[in-house]
This record gives C-alpha cells, sequence and structure tokens, in this order.
C-alpha cells in the first residue's frame, strides 16, 4: 500500500464512526458539515430511503420522521414513516425534487448490512448510495453525499435479517443520525442567513428513547 492509499484509507476510516461512541458525536457533525456544498446556491434536500414494513430498513424512515421534527422547514425532507421512500417510487420521487428544486443538494441516508464487528458503525461519504444494494436490488443511485448506518450481519438470507433487526438499535441510530445531521445542516445555513434557530441538542451524553413509532 503507498503513502496515497494510505492516506485514502485513513481518510475513510475517520468518516466510520460508532453511534455509541458519544466524544465522536462531534466529528461526526464535523465530517457531514465538510461535504455539504460551499454555497448558498444550492438547496439541501434530505432522502430518507428505506421502509417501515421491514425493521432494519426502517432506520431512514425513522431519521426523516424526527429530521421533520426538528428542521422546523429550514431544508426539505423526503422518506418519512408515514411517506416512505423505497424501490417502488424511488425514481418517482427523484424526478420530483429534481423538478421542485433548481439546484438540490441531495443527502442520501439509508440502512446497510456489514461485518459483525461493524453493526452500529454511522457511515458518510461523498457521492451517491446505492439502495438496495445489500439485498441484491439494483435501484438508481442517490445523492451527492451519503450517509448509512450497518444494522445487521451481511451475506446470507439478507430480508430475514434486516426483518430481524432489533428495533432498540435501529431507533438510537437513528437519534443520532437526525440530530448530528441537523445540526450541521443547521450551522452550514447559519453561515449565509445568520438567523437560523433549531431545536434540539449535541448528542454527546449517552440518553435512551424509549418512546417506539406509531
Amino acid at each position: 500500500m503507498n503513502l496515497k492509499q494510505k492516506l485514502a484509507a485513513l481518510k475513510k476510516s475517520d468518516n466510520k464512526i460508532h453511534y455509541n461512541d458519544f466524544p465522536s458525536h462531534v466529528k461526526l457533525i464535523k465530517n457531514i458539515e465538510s461535504l455539504l456544498p460551499d454555497s448558498d446556491d444550492l438547496t439541501i434536500v434530505v432522502v430518507c430511503i428505506g421502509t417501515d414494513r421491514s425493521t432494519g430498513d426502517s432506520l431512514g424512515p425513522l431519521i426523516g420522521t424526527k429530521l421533520i421534527e426538528l428542521n422546523e422547514h429550514q431544508y426539505p425532507v423526503y422518506g418519512t414513516l408515514e411517506q416512505p421512500i423505497h424501490a417502488i417510487n424511488l425514481d418517482e420521487k427523484l424526478k420530483e425534487i429534481n423538478h421542485a428544486y433548481r439546484k438540490p443538494f441531495i443527502i442520501a441516508i439509508d440502512a446497510c448490512l456489514g461485518k459483525y464487528n461493524n453493526i452500529g458503525t454511522i457511515s458518510i461519504g461523498e457521492g451517491p448510495v446505492l439502495p438496495g444494494a445489500g439485498v441484491n436490488k439494483k435501484l438508481s443511485p442517490v445523492g451527492d453525499m451519503h450517509i448509512t448506518g450497518i444494522v445487521n450481519v451481511s451475506g446470507y438470507m439478507e430480508y430475514f435479517v434486516l426483518q430481524n433487526t432489533r428495533l432498540s438499535l435501529v431507533m438510537n441510530m437513528a437519534k443520532v443520525i437526525s440530530e448530528c445531521l441537523h445540526l450541521a445542516i443547521s450551522r452550514h445555513i447559519n453561515k449565509y442567513t445568520k438567523s437560523v434557530h433549531f431545536k434540539g441538542h449535541l448528542p454527546i451524553k449517552k440518553h435512551e428513547d424509549k418512546r417506539t413509532p406509531s
């Protein structure tokens, strides 16, 4: 491995954070901010992919629902528990977004499967997410940047694994991602408007959310 490859690997690993590593939530926020567009000419649009019919695949809709509660119409959010974005309506929703916003900057969020030791890990990166890849579906790539959360183990009976993922894990990951993402976007918007107010707090202390989605 040459120096360039080592630096690329280090950068990639730095963008992977475990949801339960509370001191690293500050790094998570900064990593998100570093990938947001350095311009106010683009509209930040969050697209949360998944379905409430599968526990593991509900990460996206849970995050979308939580963001709607937090953002007070600061930025558009697509994909919630009530109106999920999934394989059937994905292309339609992407056309709707591109028609509604002249220059959308899409942040795509999705659950994924991975190695056992990486369960609970949140990854951030440039470019699109490939929804459905974990269950061998070929869907349209989504996003100018992406956030993914590893909710369970890949490699065998993926649909069954997703459906039998622990809800507590998905709920806690959704809470961390939504609060960190909201704070990062709010700070980004505030650089240009200087008048953004947002609800929520920096989630660096461990606390349980005993509520369950309706």
